[in-house]
């Protein structure tokens, strides 16, 4: 997945595009998208040897500002909006009010 998003140039590290085997040293800034909105993390120190979950939060420091987690709440709210989670597909009425209301804003800017 990282791979992926590194070749797709999605991903920078200390503000350059980084390669999927870019090494990267404390300090370091990796900056890269997720969930709609882009998040900032600073390199602490690099484990001896892998680890576990856990301890990752060790190493890394999350530097995403909070207007970010609260703008993928809105839009979590928003897409729920209409439609709760778990509600199955929309029934042929709710398609008709769908294309009702969209049809509606059509029609008065023609009018005008």
């Amino acid at each position: 997945m990282v791979t992926e998003a590194c070749k797709k140039n999605h991903v920078t590290v200390n503000g350059l595009v980084a390669k999927p085997s870019k090494e990267v040293f404390p300090t370091d800034k990796i900056t890269f998208r997720k969930d709609q909105i882009t998040q900032i993390i600073t390199v602490l120190d690099i484990p001896e040897n892998r680890v576990g979950a856990k301890l990752v939060d060790i190493y890394r420091r999350n530097d995403t500002p909070a207007e970010a987690y609260q703008h993928l709440e809105l839009l979590k709210l928003s897409k729920e909006h209409y439609r709760k989670n778990g509600t199955g597909r929309p029934t042929k009425k709710d398609r008709r009010d769908i294309d009702e209301f969209g049809n509606e804003k059509d029609e008065d800017i023609e009018n005008e």
